[in-house]
């Protein structure tokens, strides 16, 4: 085959190729993006779903107690040092910040301890002065628990042994819709200012 039409073959080759490329990229790109639209539109991003635990009062509960208010959904200890009260307090600010929303907004804390937290533990905890009140505090047994940490894919792993073991855990608060599914997440380190703006752009969303 001459040298000129060697060139002009693998010049067809490489334009054919590059087509070929850019057509994958886009149906794949495209793919995923209606994937992720799929799930911004519906609410759902994977978090959230069946469970099975006992509130602070020692009344059995389940999801649906989530149905027909907003909920803010964090899991943490008693016997944590540092982040759990933190996220409390900073919670009850930002309840201050919500003002008249704030009624239709709840608080559930879900221990990943239940070998220390009872319920009268949980009881006794979230009745602390500067925590906020009415916060539903929820455990139940190590499976339940487990259950629970997995739908919400939160995190966490007893340290040591003995009476002085802790407990490492992801950080993450979960807002949940009034229709029980997941709306937004929020750092611990976001602040009550910021914290109640997302939460008042969800309500306004639906």
């Amino acid at each position: 085959m001459p040298r000129r039409s060697i060139l002009i073959f693998a010049a067809a080759c490489v334009i054919i190729a590059a087509v070929l490329a850019a057509t994958t990229i886009y149906i794949v790109g495209r793919r995923d993006a209606e994937n992720g639209a799929t799930a911004a539109a519906t609410g759902q991003a994977s978090v959230g779903g069946p469970f099975q635990l006992v509130d602070q009062n020692g009344q059995a509960v389940d999801q649906t107690m989530l149905n027909g208010k907003w909920s803010l959904v964090f899991f943490g200890f008693t016997y944590c040092p540092d982040f759990c009260p933190t996220t409390l307090g900073a919670l009850a600010a930002v309840r201050e910040r919500l003002g008249d929303d704030a009624k239709d907004l709840q608080i559930v804390f879900v221990s990943i301890d239940p070998a220390r937290d009872t319920p009268q533990a949980l009881k006794d905890y979230l009745s602390t002065e500067g925590f906020p009140p009415g916060v539903i505090g929820l455990t139940g047994t190590e499976a339940q628990v487990a259950t629970t940490a997995r739908a919400y894919r939160a995190f966490y792993q007893k340290v040591g042994e003995g009476e002085g073991y802790t407990m490492n855990h992801s950080l993450t608060i979960y807002l949940m819709g009034p229709d029980g599914r997941f709306r937004s997440a929020l750092t611990h380190d976001l602040g009550p200012d910021r914290s109640a703006d997302v939460i008042r752009r969800a309500m306004a969303r639906g």
